[in-house]
């Protein structure tokens, strides 16, 4: 009887893998938020996780895995916003400075996780400068224009900036439209 609770454990396990990955990914994201890499051990994702330290390293062998699969996240979920992006069609600019100020989304937890990270590591600092250029990549191709591109990006960056430190201000993305309507756009 113990071989069968202990085989049904594992084969629970081994069915929502992808779900235990993505709670541990989503407790390291917010340690490294509130209490920075150092506060960021294992132990402590383990239990923000609700998973044992054993669990955690059947998925992530190591701080160095948990980063590696943190950064892969951030690729990803960058991807994803990209192709909204894109979707939006001639709204593409629209939809990056409207989404922009968003907070507590899986993108903007993994974009400051990555922040932290990349304090002390090179491979975080490159995933960001990639988030950065995939974006600006998909303004210029809209826009036609890689100043107004790069206009668009600063932008959006301040206001993302903004509403992260509590700074931001109700009107500003209508002053932004308002201003950009009179560029035509």
């Amino acid at each position: 009887m113990i071989g069968l609770r202990a085989s049904t454990r594992l084969s629970a396990m081994a069915r929502n893998p992808s779900d235990t990955k993505e709670r541990l990914l989503d407790a390291f994201d917010i340690l490294l938020d509130k209490q920075g890499i150092s506060g960021a051990t294992l132990d402590a994702v383990a239990a923000k996780a609700g998973v044992s330290k054993g669990g955690l390293l059947y998925h992530y062998g190591s701080k160095a895995e948990l980063i590696k699969g943190s950064l892969e996240r951030l690729d990803r979920l960058v991807d994803e916003d990209v192709a909204s992006m894109k979707a939006a069609g001639d709204r593409l600019h629209m939809y990056y400075l409207e989404t922009s100020a968003e907070t507590g989304t899986p993108l903007d937890r993994s974009l400051i996780a990555a922040s932290c990270l990349a304090q002390e590591n090179d491979e975080a600092k490159d995933s960001l400068r990639k988030t950065r250029e995939a974006w600006f990549d998909a303004l210029n191709e809209h826009l036609g224009d890689p100043d107004l591109a790069m206009t668009v990006q600063l932008i959006g960056d301040g206001m993302y900036f903004n509403q992260n430190f509590s700074l931001s201000q109700d009107e500003a993305l209508k002053h932004v439209k308002n201003v950009l309507a009179r560029l035509g756009l």
